[in-house]
């Protein structure tokens, strides 16, 4: 693999909360601290381009995430995402050709025990680099075509559609 570009766009893997998961705002992004910890043997560079709850990106903000990704070089692309439009998300970059486009998050903050970020981070880092040309989506320990996935807000998963 070449470098890794990861694009960061907020969502709850990056957020803080102060009062028992109501009160909160988006952080830092912390996909790069984790993989520096994780050692990962790797070139990686982080854009992070906004800080939303997921619910709150707009067509305006995909449109930025496409941008910026096709100004890039890298053929292998990692964007972390809130998991509520994250299927949109991928919908809408679907016409960048030439690169493999994982989009990953997390159900709990990263800062939270027992998140599953770095278990999606893990998995959506080998998806980036085996899968085919094209946008995927990594959660729940599976891959997923963004055509044919749904999260499924009451389980709090992601399933076939």
């Amino acid at each position: 693999m070449d470098d890794l570009l990861i694009v960061t766009t907020g969502g709850t893997i990056d957020k803080i909360y102060f009062d028992d998961k109501s009160d909160y705002q988006v952080g830092e992004p912390q996909i790069g601290r984790i993989l520096k910890e994780l050692g990962v043997a790797f070139r990686f560079t982080v854009i992070p381009i906004i800080r939303k709850d997921s619910l709150h990106i707009t067509d305006a903000d995909r449109e930025l995430m496409r941008a910026t990704i096709a100004a890039q070089s890298a053929r292998h692309v990692l964007i972390t995402h809130g998991t509520d439009s994250m299927v949109q998300t991928a919908q809408a970059l679907a016409s960048l050709e030439g690169r493999v486009i994982v989009l990953t998050g997390a159900l709990n903050p990263a800062g939270f025990r027992g998140s599953d970020a770095e278990f999606n981070i893990g998995c959506a880092v080998g998806a980036v680099q085996s899968a085919p040309e094209g946008v995927w989506i990594a959660m729940n320990g599976r891959i997923w075509d963004p055509r044919h996935v749904r999260k499924n807000v009451a389980a709090n998963r992601f399933e076939p559609a």
